[in-house]
């Protein structure tokens, strides 16, 4: 870690021979203000001589012009030093992305962008930070001890072990800052990480009523990272303790040895000019160090570890792709699985283990019969409904067909199914349970727009439910995924939303449902971007899967291919079959009315 920092300062010489040279003159005024103070008192005001006073004044105005002068010097030095160092860094940022890049077979990932614009970035600035601070401290330290000798050495005594003291303190403290540090600042990152997923996923943490789930984990990152925090302020409350030995005891070490210095021939001056060179000089070098250090030199490492150690994932890893029922993980039963004999094909059977109970606050339903009696709800407490009064029992089993005019109500009738939403007026209950206590495991909602998260396929597929590679094979094979995974290279394969089609994640988030325990499926709209043949692929695998399917329709066909069609329109709302609902519904008829089956277009719904 330490080597890009040796080849920086070894570059070229002549850098740090000009840095030491302006910074002799930068630190001029911490040389001469005690004995410029100590002098002007007792040599010049005290003596009776005003003229002596002020031209001991004149010079450490003199000196501060000098320093000043120095100090803009010095910051183009360190510019100069800093500035291939960043070069180096970035140099090997891009070259080590390109290098894994080239060895995984694609494109680097947010880790090598967050590298090259942030952790180079702090390193760069934190290195400035660190050049400066400890040489303005060095320098510092080295004149106000020739400065101290010069005007009265037996105070040495007094000011040197105990700032010492302070020093040897804080760097004791340093490696464990820098630990705390780095775990903190990895802390924030999973954090950040946690966050973003969550916040890019909140439509379906809601669709799928994880919002328990996901608070919690979320809420286990924030505790980890405030843990981080405290861990880290208990060892930064050392710089305190440092800086009260180092700089404020030799204060009081000073006053309370004035005696002992009017003893030994100091005067009055003496004593003032020992207490300006402590506290305008040395005590303000030691708080920048510990600033410096504490904060800039502890960033400097981390980076640096960050940008030059390979990629460590913040998380766990990733289990290893299983490949067959054995190797799956040995994971609870889900409370409200479907029947052996509705999946295709029957799951194989695995180590036995104990059944898990529902999510916290949520009860297991003994079916999946849903009864909607009354309900009415509104988006707003003075917003018109957008159901009222809604009667309707779709018993275990059925294939019901949702079919209406664009905002109808069509996708709040899944949600409140699915218990995303709350009825104002009535209830929802699902196997005799309210649909919003009802156990995330015995229902699925897939909205319009499919999630899908950045990971392998496989960990996307999985996602709701264990399974073994036939399982997943005969799910691709069922609601047609299998091309696709073929394409991206296998289950294996990296994927995110940005990378597959809407289409594609489409049926990725048909494939997951499909592979869930969940015995109500809602469909909202989750095959619109499926051509007519994909699209009833997927929903005659959901009718053959078993359970209770519920399709919001896209497509007039859809309807076609239920058991049951409910038609909405605003007023009242219908049900029954194809045939009678041609009879009994205006709507319905004028829909199907516009529906030609002999052209590829059809109305949407």
């Amino acid at each position: 870690m330490n080597r890009p920092v040796r080849r920086a300062l070894r570059r070229d010489p002549r850098l740090l021979v000009r840095l030491a040279a302006w910074s002799v003159a930068e630190t001029a005024p911490a040389l001469v203000v005690g004995l410029a103070v100590a002098r002007a008192i007792d040599d010049g005001f005290a003596a009776g001589r005003p003229g002596t006073g002020f031209a001991w004044l004149a010079v450490l105005a003199a000196a501060w012009l000098v320093g000043a002068a120095g100090a803009r010097q010095v910051v183009l030095a360190v510019a100069a030093i800093v500035e291939p160092f960043r070069e180096d860094l970035l140099g090997h940022v891009v070259e080590s992305a390109l290098d894994r890049a080239s060895a995984a077979g694609h494109g680097p990932g947010s880790a090598a962008v967050a590298r090259s614009n942030l952790q180079v970035e702090l390193a760069r600035d934190a290195f400035a930070s660190v050049i400066t601070v400890v040489r303005s401290f060095a320098f510092t330290v080295v004149s106000v001890v020739l400065g101290l000798g010069a005007l009265v050495p037996e105070v040495l005594v007094l000011v040197l072990p105990p700032f010492a003291a302070g020093v040897g303190l804080f760097l004791l403290s340093l490696p464990a800052m820098a630990r705390r540090q780095r775990e903190f600042l990895l802390a924030d990152e999973r954090t950040a990480g946690s966050l973003a997923a969550a916040v890019g996923a909140l439509r379906d943490v809601t669709a799928c009523a994880a919002e328990d789930r996901v608070a919690a984990s979320v809420g286990a990152r924030v505790a980890e990272q405030a843990a981080a925090g405290r861990s880290l302020a208990r060892v930064t409350a050392l710089r305190t303790l440092s800086l009260a030995v180092g700089g404020r005891l030799p204060v009081l070490l000073i006053l309370a040895g004035t005696p002992w210095l009017l003893s030994r021939g100091a005067g009055a001056g003496v004593v003032l000019g020992a207490l300006a060179y402590v506290t305008q000089s040395l005590a303000p070098a030691l708080g920048n160090l510990v600033q410096g250090l504490g904060i800039s030199g502890v960033r400097l490492r981390v980076s640096l570890d960050r940008i030059l150690r390979p990629d460590v994932p913040p998380g766990p890893a990733s289990p290893a792709l299983p490949t067959t029922a054995a190797e799956r993980p040995t994971l609870s039963p889900s409370p409200c699985p479907l029947t052996s004999a509705s999946r295709s094909p029957a799951p194989s059977p695995g180590p036995a283990a104990p059944p898990y109970g529902p999510a916290a606050g949520r009860v297991t339903a003994r079916n999946v019969r849903a009864e909607l009696r009354g309900v009415a709800f509104a988006y707003g407490p003075h917003a018109e409904p957008v159901i009222s009064g809604l009667d309707l029992s779709i018993p275990e089993g059925d294939h019901l067909a949702v079919v209406g005019p664009s905002g109808i109500g069509k996708s709040t009738l899944g949600a409140l199914l699915a218990g995303v939403l709350r009825p104002g007026a009535g209830r929802v209950e699902v196997g005799g349970v309210p649909a919003d206590r009802l156990d995330p495991a015995c229902r699925v909602l897939i909205p319009q727009e499919a999630y899908v998260f950045r990971g392998t396929l496989w960990d996307n597929l999985t996602y709701l439910a264990p399974a073994s590679r036939e399982e997943v094979d005969a799910a691709a094979r069922e609601v047609g995924l299998t091309a696709l995974a073929e394409r991206l290279g296998g289950y294996g394969a990296e994927v995110s939303s940005g990378a597959l089609s809407p289409a594609e994640r489409q049926l990725v988030a048909l494939t997951r449902a499909h592979l869930s325990p969940a015995r109500l499926v809602i469909l909202d709209e989750a095959t619109c971007h499926l051509d007519p043949a994909a699209e009833a692929r997927a929903e005659e695998a959901f009718a053959r899967r078993g359970g209770t399917l519920v399709v919001i329709a896209h497509r007039l066909t859809s309807a076609t291919r239920a058991r049951r069609i409910l038609v909405m329109d605003g007023t009242s709302v219908r049900i029954g079959g194809h045939s009678e609902l041609l009879a009994a519904s205006p709507l319905y008829a004028d829909l199907v009315g516009h529906w030609n089956p002999a052209t590829p277009q059809e109305p949407v719904l």
